[in-house]
């Protein structure tokens, strides 16, 4: 193996994910409450090199001639947790969350099947009947709902769609002076159990523990994506500048066998 050609593909692909994640983040810049994600490279371990069938060293051992390395890889995908700048919309159904959190939700696939996901997004409208749901749909649990990760009719906050209503910054919603019901909010003990399902919307894994939001809300805003537009766009100039380099690489390592297949061969 010639490890010319092995560290250069290697770097290539390293770069091509990361520039797989710096895409993803630019087209979800717009995305209300998203969380953008980046990707960390390590070196292969390293590997003591000898010189192959040496007997000039001691009781006829291979002698090694240093350690080398033998490329990159991809170490970890990981989500940047920042809060985003908030939008302000006036509009009353609006909520962002100013601090960690998430708001909880019932939803419904496809398949016709339900499930908890928690999302940042908090761009949420009231129906006709009063239930407090997702632009696509699904429907807002109540604070029990969520820290019970239970969802049915019983848990979907629902108010009277007739009536004006405010937003306490702890998800209380009042009608007429009077407390109606609690917008969910959770938080996530340890962030590693969180697993990006889609569609703005997280899983929690096996293993994870739901546990109290410190996080206030905030009524007649919507939480922007914490991806920071200019900066992602340097970090693609430096990943397309590195792929071009271990294409260099690749060229030159396949020139040098090129001479030594059909020049030094010849003599």
């Amino acid at each position: 193996m010639v490890k010319g050609l092995y560290t250069g593909y290697t770097g290539m692909v390293n770069e091509q994910r990361r520039m797989d994640v710096m895409t993803n983040n630019l087209a979800n810049s717009a995305t209300t409450g998203y969380k953008k994600e980046a990707m960390i490279a390590q070196a292969f371990d390293e590997r003591l090199a000898i010189k192959i069938k040496d007997t000039s060293h001691l009781h006829n051992a291979p002698e090694g001639i240093g350690y080398i390395s033998l490329g990159t890889k991809v170490g970890e995908t990981y989500t940047n947790w920042d809060q985003g700048a908030f939008q302000i919309t006036d509009k009353d159904s609006d909520v962002a969350l100013a601090g960690k959190g998430f708001f909880a939700i019932e939803f419904t696939n496809k398949a016709g099947e339900t499930s908890i996901k928690y999302t940042r997004d908090g761009a949420f409208v009231v129906d006709v009947d009063g239930y407090l749901r997702t632009v696509d749909g699904d429907y807002v649990l109540t604070q029990d709902g969520a820290m019970n990760s239970q969802g049915g009719e019983d848990n979907y906050v629902q108010i009277d769609p007739n009536l004006k209503y405010q937003i306490s910054p702890d998800g209380t919603i009042r009608q007429n002076g009077e407390e109606v019901t609690t917008i969910g909010v959770i938080d996530i003990e340890n962030y590693d159990y969180i697993n990006k399902y889609g569609e703005n919307l997280y899983d929690l894994i096996d293993g994870g523990t739901i546990i109290e939001s410190e996080a206030s809300v905030q009524q007649g805003m919507l939480e922007a994506s914490n991806v920071n537009v200019i900066d992602e766009m340097v970090s693609m100039i430096t990943i397309a500048r590195a792929y071009e380099a271990g294409q260099k690489m690749i060229q030159t390592e396949d020139s040098t066998l090129e001479k030594t297949c059909n020049q030094v061969g010849n003599v």
